[in-house]
C-alpha cells in the first residue's frame, strides 16, 4: 500500500476516529512494528489533511478500502456499515482540505505555454511558421501531459530562450528584403544533373528515368542549379512517375526534405504510389527551410543494389520507379508584404534604406506605435488592453527613438518586449470562476493547442462566452477547424503514448517486415480513427472495441486483412471474426507498449489500466528485479512473471496487471498476430522468408480479472472491461481535464466528474458529447 512515512503520528491523536477504529481491529497487526507488510505502518499517517503528501496516502487507503483489497480476503472483513463509516471519513476530510486551499489558491496555478503552444501561439499571432525546436528545450511530462501547470517552470536560460525566440519570430515576421523571386520550373529527370546516385542502378527510358533499388544512395534528388528552397516558405511539388515492370503492381516511393547532406537532417513528407505503366502525377505542399532540396526514394524494391548490378540496369527484369518529371513552384505567397508584415504595420510605407533592404516609415511615430503596440498587445495577451498595459512598452519604443534608432528598430524593441512579457508566456487566469477572456485562451488552447481567434475574442469582449448555447457552438467551430489537428496530435500523441513510437527499433532479426512505411501507417490509422469517432460522435467504447478502422496495403497486409490495395488510407469495415478493432489492438499502440525484441504484460497491463482504465497501478517496489526478455523462446512471460506473484507484495499489484497484459499477448512486438512467440534459431538458418526465426512456445493470452471474471482472449476482455462503460467514460473525462486545464482532477473533483458521466449516459456515451460537457463543466471554468 505503499512506503512508510515519515510524518506526525496518526494514532497518537487525542479522540479516536472512524479510521483509528478500524485499524486498530484489523490493521495494526500486519501494519506495524519495524517490517510492517506492504511497507505501510498505519502509526504513521496522520490527521492532518491539510499535507497534500499525507492526503495522497489516506487517498491510498481509501482505494483499498473501496476496492476490497484490504482487509486481504483472508483476514475477517470489517462490518459494511463500518467500512461505509471510514471511507466517507476519508473522503470527506480530503475534500474540505483541498477545497479550503483552492479558495485561496485555485485549482490550476499560473500555467506558461508550453513549447508546442508558444510555436502555434507565434503562428497565429503573427502569420509565420518558425522552426524553434532549437531553442525551446521540451517540457517535462506528469499526468500523461506535457502542459501540466505545476511543471511549467521558467529559468533565466527559458527567458534567454525567449529573447532569442522573438528575435527570430520577428525577423520572419517582418519583411525587409524585396519581394523573393518566384521559382516555376519542371525538372526533366532524364537531364543527368537532375539524377544524383552511386551505383549502376538506373536506366535512362524516352520518358523518364528508372529506379530499380530502395538504396539511399540510390535515390533520385531533385538537385538542378536552380532548385532550391532560397527562402523559407511554402513549395508546391508536382512528381509525375509509375510502376515499371512490375507486372501490374503498383510502386511505393517516399518523399523526405532537408539540406540532403545527412539522412537523419530529413524530415518525411510522405508516402505515395503509383500505378504500373500508366504515368500518374502526385501532388503536395510543403513548409522548407532555406537551402531545403527534395529527395525521391524508391521503397519496396531490392534494398541494395548488387542483383541489378550484377545484370545491369540495362538488362534488369525486376521492377522499378519510373520518376519523368518534377514540378516546383514557390515559395507560394499570399501577397508582398507577406500578411505576417501587415499583422503588425498595417499599410504604413516601407523606405529602402539599403540596395537590398527595406524599413518601415512613420511621419507620427509616437502616434503609430502606440497603435500598433495596442493592437499587438490585445492579441498577444488575448484580452482587452488597458493605457497601463502598453506604457512599459512605449516608453521603450520612445526611448529607442531618443537615443535615434529608426522607427522600425524602435518598434521592434517594443514588439520583443510584448512577446516575452508574462502576460503572453502565461495563461494569467483569476479566479475563482475564470472570466470570458481566460476561457476563450483556456478552450483554444484545448482544442487547437493556440490562441483565440477573433470570434473568440469579440464573444469574450461581449461578455457572452461563457453562456451554455454560446458555449456549445464554439466547441463545435473550434473542433471543426483544420487547427483541431493539434487537439489530435496533441491529446493522442500523449494519451496513448504514440510519440513515443520511434522510442525503440524493434530487431531486424525477428522482425524484418518493421519498416518506416508500416509505421507510418500505423500512425496514420490511430490519428484518422480518433478524428472518426471524434466528428460523428460516435460512443467512446469504440476506443476498446470497434468494428472499423483505417487501413492502406500495407497495414491491412500486416493486419492479414485481404482486399485493401494502394497508398492511400481508407476507413474500413472489419470483417467477422477479426482480431482488431478499437485501440487496444492497434499496431501503434502495441508498438509504443513493447520494446523492440519482446512484449511484457506488465508495461501493456500498466498502460492498459493507467490510460483506458483510469486505475493506474502503484509503482513496483524497489527490490524487486526486472524481468529480461527471453529472445531464445525456452520460457514463456508467464513462466518468468510466476515468481513475482509468489512474491506477497507484489501479488496485489499483478492480479490487476497481469491480465489486460495477457489479453495482449496474442500480439507481437509490431502488433503483428502470433499464436507462437517468435524465437531465434539456433544455428542461425533461415525460413522460407529468409528470417532467422522459429516458432517459440504457444501464446496463451487467457486470464482472470481481481474479480474472478475469466477471458480466453482479446476479445472477450474487451467484452468484460465494456461492461463498465462509466468506468471509461470516467477516465477519459479526467484526461480530458487535465490536458484542457493543465491539472488533474483530484478527489475532491470527483462529484463533478460524476456529473459529467452521468450526464454522458444520456448521451450514449458519445465522444464529442464527452467533449462539450467538459467544456460546460465547472471544472473546466474555473481556476
Amino acid at each position: 500500500m505503499g512506503t512508510v512515512f515519515s510524518i506526525p503520528q496518526f494514532m497518537a491523536a487525542e479522540a479516536q476516529t472512524p479510521a483509528q477504529a478500524l485499524f486498530a481491529q484489523h490493521c495494526e497487526k500486519c501494519h506495524s512494528g519495524t517490517k510492517p507488510k506492504g511497507r505501510f505502518a498505519v502509526a504513521s499517517l496522520s490527521d492532518d489533511f491539510t499535507d497534500k503528501k499525507n492526503r495522497e496516502h489516506w487517498l491510498a487507503v481509501l482505494e483499498q478500502l473501496k476496492n476490497g483489497e484490504m482487509p486481504p480476503k483472508e483476514k475477517p472483513r470489517p462490518p459494511e456499515k463500518e467500512l461505509h463509516s471510514v471511507m466517507e471519513w476519508i473522503s470527506t476530510r480530503s475534500a474540505s482540505a483541498e477545497n479550503a486551499r483552492r479558495e485561496t489558491e485555485g485549482r490550476v496555478v499560473m500555467r506558461r505555454l508550453n513549447r508546442a503552444e508558444y510555436a502555434n501561439t507565434v503562428r497565429d499571432l503573427l502569420g509565420v511558421e518558425v522552426d524553434l525546436s532549437d531553442l525551446l528545450p521540451p517540457d517535462t511530462s506528469t499526468n500523461g501531459f506535457d502542459n501540466n501547470a505545476e511543471l511549467l517552470h521558467t529559468s533565466s536560460y527559458l527567458m534567454r530562450s525567449y529573447l532569442d525566440a522573438a528575435d527570430r519570430v520577428l525577423d520572419e515576421a517582418i519583411a525587409n528584403e524585396p519581394q523573393p523571386w518566384i521559382l516555376k520550373k519542371r525538372f526533366d529527370i532524364r537531364e543527368e544533373r537532375s539524377v544524383k546516385a552511386k551505383g549502376s542502378v538506373y536506366r535512362h527510358i524516352p520518358d523518364g528515368v528508372a529506379i530499380f533499388a530502395a538504396w539511399e544512395s540510390a535515390n533520385i534528388r531533385v538537385t538542378m542549379w536552380n532548385f532550391r528552397s532560397h527562402v523559407r516558405g511554402k513549395y508546391r511539388f508536382r512528381i509525375s512517375g509509375y510502376g515499371f515492370q512490375s507486372e501490374g503492381k503498383p510502386i511505393t516511393f517516399r518523399v523526405t526534405a532537408g539540406t540532403l547532406k545527412e539522412v537523419t537532417e530529413e524530415h518525411l513528407i510522405n508516402y505515395f504510389a503509383v500505378p504500373a505503366d500508366k504515368p500518374t502525377v502526385i501532388e503536395f505542399t510543403e513548409q522548407l527551410e532555406p537551402e531545403n532540396r527534395i529527395r525521391i526514394l524508391a521503397t519496396g524494391l531490392p534494398a541494395l543494389p548488387p542483383a541489378v548490378e550484377k545484370v545491369g540496369a540495362d538488362k534488369y527484369k525486376g521492377p522499378g520507379l519510373v520518376i519523368q518529371w518534377v514540378d516546383v513552384e514557390g515559395p507560394l505567397l499570399e501577397s508582398w508584404p507577406p500578411p505576417s508584415h501587415k499583422a503588425i504595420f498595417g499599410d504604413l510605407k516601407q523606405e529602402r534604406v539599403a540596395p537590398e533592404r527595406f524599413e518601415v516609415v512613420s511621419q507620427q511615430p509616437m502616434v503609430d506605435a502606440e497603435r500598433i503596440l495596442r493592437e499587438f498587445a490585445r492579441r498577444a495577451f488575448r484580452r482587452n488592453v488597458t493605457d497601463d498595459d502598453i506604457k512599459p512598452f512605449l516608453a521603450r519604443v520612445k526611448s529607442r527613438l531618443e537615443q535615434g534608432y529608426t522607427f522600425e528598430q524602435a518598434m521592434r524593441v517594443g514588439l520583443k518586449g510584448v512577446l516575452v512579457s508574462p502576460d503572453f508566456l502565461f495563461l494569467r487566469e483569476k479566479g475563482p470562476k475564470l472570466d470570458d477572456f481566460a476561457l476563450a485562451s483556456r478552450l483554444s488552447y484545448f482544442l487547437w493547442s493556440s490562441m483565440p481567434d477573433e470570434t473568440l475574442l469579440k464573444l469574450a469582449a461581449a461578455n457572452k462566452l461563457h453562456e451554455a448555447e454560446v458555449l456549445r457552438a464554439q466547441v463545435e467551430r473550434l473542433l471543426n477547424d483544420p487547427k483541431a489537428k493539434a487537439f489530435n496530435t496533441n491529446f493522442t500523441g500523449q494519451w496513448l503514448s504514440l510519440r513515443a513510437i520511434d522510442a525503440t527499433l524493434p530487431d531486424r532479426t525477428l522482425y524484418p517486415e518493421y519498416d518506416d512505411i508500416l509505421k507510418t501507417a500505423m500512425i496514420k490509422e490511430t490519428s484518422l480513427f480518433f478524428d472518426e469517432v471524434l466528428k460523428n460522435d460516435l460512443p467512446l467504447t469504440n476506443f476498446v472495441s470497434s468494428d472499423l478502422t483505417f487501413l492502406n496495403a500495407r497495414l491491412a497486409k500486416h493486419y492479414g486483412i485481404p482486399g485493401i490495395e494502394g497508398m492511400e488510407m481508407r476507413k474500413v469495415a472489419l470483417p467477422p471474426g477479426s482480431h482488431r478493432g478499437g485501440l487496444l489492438t492497434m499496431g501503434s499502440i502495441l508498438k509504443v507498449t513493447a520494446n523492440g525484441t519482446t512484449t511484457s504484460p506488465i508495461i501493456r497491463g500498466s498502460w492498459v489500466l493507467e490510460r483506458i482504465l483510469g486505475t493506474p497501478p502503484p509503482k513496483p517496489p524497489a527490490d524487486v528485479e526486472a524481468i529480461e526478455p527471453d529472445i531464445r523462446g525456452a520460457t514463456t512471460i508467464r513462466e518468468q512473471l510466476a515468481k513475482h506473484r509468489k512474491v506477497e507484495s507484489c501479488a496485489t499489484c499483478h492480479s490487476k496487471i497481469d491480465p489486460p497484459g495477457f489479453a495482449l499477448e496474442s500480439f507481437d512486438v509490431i502488433g503483428g498476430w502470433r499464436d507462437h512467440y517468435r524465437a531465434l534459431t539456433n544455428g542461425g538458418e533461415k525460413d522460407a522468408q529468409g528470417r532467422r526465426v522459429r516458432p517459440g512456445p504457444a501464446v496463451d493470452p487467457g486470464d482472470a480479472l481481481p474479480d474472478g471474471r475469466r477471458f480466453q482472449n482479446i476479445v472477450e476482455y474487451k467484452r468484460l472491461i465494456l461492461e463498465d462503460k462509466d468506468q471509461l467514460a470516467r477516465n477519459l473525462a479526467e484526461k480530458l481535464l487535465a490536458y484542457g486545464t493543465g491539472a488533474a482532477p483530484t478527489h475532491a473533483d470527483k462529484p463533478q466528474i460524476e456529473t459529467i458521466v452521468t450526464r454522458l449516459r444520456d448521451k450514449n456515451y458519445g465522444f464529442k458529447a464527452l467533449i462539450h460537457e467538459v467544456a460546460q463543466s465547472p471544472l473546466f471554468q474555473s481556476k
